[in-house]
């Protein structure tokens, strides 16, 4: 019997959240023959760890981030990496009306099952995370609306299932101890690490067998490593925090709620992911 392949598409904000944020997961439904989707907002063009005067410029900069990223791409099998091409650091200054389109034009293109985006907290108050949360929410809304009327093509498409990446507070604590307190200071105020309850968790999922999938991957964002070498450095217990499980809100659902907890982001949805070879292909970025 045949059966169609589940899709899973990511909305994210930077290079190298993919990896560090929700990388196991990847890595785990691509291995299960889940069709995963990538589709990052900018390219990272900011975020420089090296010394000031050898700062190369944003383009510079972009181009390696984004060459960073398509290999890790390769390494977690995602299928596919789309580029909404908005610059770090102004995505929460986009136009909103704009940029709901472009990820609507995403939506109805590929038509994934479930998207997993940042929660509305950001992690840590990062604006780009930020508005990647709403931007995606919103646009998976308007991807269902025959009479959305945004510069999108494509026939409209629901969304069974949204997830939000929910770190809890033992994710908290292996980050700093790597990285030190997460603080990012916003409009003269300091945004902080936020951690959701246990009891807020709707889906854990067991990402325990892909940990050095994962860190081979965080490992071809070359241009971050510097930071990125201090996630080595961790005892087991923080290690295995970071890569044995993650855990998920179920912002919306189709096909289920309630309090018990799930295993899976596919759960209650029909059909099968069947086993099959990943595979990668560059796409260019869909014009909105």
């Amino acid at each position: 019997m045949y059966y169609k392949p589940l899709r899973l598409m990511a909305v994210l904000a930077h290079p190298d959240d993919e990896s560090l944020a929700i990388g196991g997961i990847l890595a785990k439904y691509a291995a299960l023959g889940v069709e995963t989707h990538l589709v990052m907002a900018t390219r990272g063009e900011r975020g420089w760890f090296g010394p000031a005067g050898d700062y190369p410029g944003p383009q510079a900069l972009g181009r390696l981030r984004e060459a960073e990223l398509r290999a890790a791409a390769q390494v977690l099998g995602l299928r596919e990496v789309t580029f909404l091409d908005y610059q770090d650091g102004e995505l929460d200054r986009a136009d909103h009306a704009e940029a709901v389109a472009r990820i609507v034009t995403q939506l109805r293109r590929v038509r994934p099952e479930v998207v997993v985006t940042f929660d509305p907290n950001g992690m840590y108050g990062h604006p780009d995370h930020i508005a990647i949360s709403q931007l995606t929410t919103t646009a998976i809304m308007a991807a269902a609306d025959p009479g959305y009327p945004g510069l999108t093509a494509g026939s409209p498409h629901r969304v069974a299932k949204l997830y939000y990446r929910a770190f809890v507070q033992a994710e908290q604590a292996a980050y700093e101890a790597a990285f030190g307190r997460l603080v990012m200071p916003v409009d003269s105020i300091e945004r902080r690490f936020t951690t959701w309850p246990e009891w807020a968790i709707t889906t854990r999922v067991d990402t325990s067998a892909y940990g050095e999938q994962v860190w081979q991957a965080i490992k071809c964002h070359r241009s971050q490593l510097p930071d990125y070498q201090k996630l080595t450095a961790l005892p087991a217990a923080s290690q295995s925090r970071l890569w044995a499980r993650q855990s998920y809100y179920r912002a919306l659902s189709l096909v289920n709620g309630g309090r018990e907890v799930e295993d899976d982001l596919f759960a209650g949805l029909r059909g099968c992911a069947q086993p099959q070879p990943s595979f990668y292909i560059a796409h260019q970025p869909v014009a909105a």
